[in-house]
């Protein structure tokens, strides 16, 4: 195919640049991954670049059923590199810079890490089906055109990611102001190594997921329950882990969190999911593999 060159090749870089974000997000939900999301960005605007704008009504339609097939094929990748990796395998979190509105982590549409967590037992079709639907408003006629299936197809896919979601996660969200307290809270407990505050703040179900992806040490395995998860939390802690840590508090997927820098380099991501009440955690996720650590980034305090 030949190459396009100017107006054309200026004209299909704005255009791609204009819907950057919206590519994004549809990516990343799909795949739960910042350095895999930009991989299919960079395939997308090959194929975008070669094209080229010229008779596409619909650049925005056009982007995204490219981006949305490319990430299905990405995602095969994923599956069978988590095929072998060691421990409980995490989202690569999504953490908004201290700088505030600018930062695409702010303005990227995306759902909770708790979320992609559940995501993640869907099949590929049924998640994509489920984010544009759910969480960009695509109408299942326009989602039919993406993933070419009916749109009879598309509603059964919808209805049974939606009960399935529904079903592993009921719909409330905690204020902000009290998911903040919260999180605050279980860090000072966690890295104190306070039995007593994290077994008042810690739901007795409590599972406690720790990606360290082999690099980094955790449980090998989810820890469920609130005895064994203060277990694992004060004993790491009395191992002398949290000795020289830093605690920054960032915005992660769009929930109040932390982040634990080791001098400049991020250490650890934590993410507390609360229950209905607001008032316990119910989830732990740390997401520790340096691998999904490199777009933290420290600021100045």
């Amino acid at each position: 195919m030949s190459e396009i060159h100017a107006p054309d090749a200026e004209e299909a870089t704005g255009v791609f640049v204009a819907h950057r974000e919206l590519l994004f997000g549809v990516v990343y939900n799909m795949l739960g991954s910042v350095a895999d999301t930009e991989d299919v960005l960079q395939n997308t605007w090959l194929a975008w670049a070669a094209r080229g704008p010229d008779g596409i009504t619909s650049p925005r339609a056009y982007l995204v059923r490219i981006a949305v097939n490319q990430a299905l094929h990405r995602r095969a990748q994923i599956d069978r590199r988590r095929e072998t990796y060691i421990g409980p395998w995490l989202p690569e979190p999504l953490v908004a810079e201290d700088t505030g509105a600018d930062d695409p982590a702010l303005r990227t549409e995306s759902v909770s890490l708790a979320m992609l967590v559940v995501l993640e037992s869907l099949t590929p079709l049924e998640r994509a089906v489920f984010v544009l639907h759910e969480v960009f408003g695509y109408a299942h006629t326009e989602i039919a055109g993406i993933i070419d299936r009916t749109p009879a197809a598309v509603r059964q896919l919808a209805h049974r990611a939606r009960e399935h979601v529904h079903a592993r996660r009921p719909r409330y969200e905690a204020h902000p102001r009290v998911r903040r307290e919260a999180t605050e809270r279980f860090v000072r407990a966690a890295l104190g190594g306070d039995i007593a505050e994290l077994m008042e703040i810690l739901a007795p179900d409590v599972t406690v997921w720790t990606d360290g992806g082999g690099v980094r040490k955790g449980a090998l395995r989810p820890v469920r329950g609130r005895d064994k998860a203060v277990r694992l939390l004060t004993g790491y802690t009395k191992r002398g882990g949290a000795l020289g840590l830093e605690l920054r508090h960032r915005r992660v997927n769009g929930d109040d969190a932390a982040v634990l820098f080791d001098g400049d380099s991020p250490y650890a991501v934590l993410v507390m999911d609360l229950t209905p009440e607001g008032d316990r955690v119910s989830a732990v996720y740390v997401v520790g593999n340096p691998d999904k650590l490199t777009y933290v980034h420290k600021e100045e305090a």
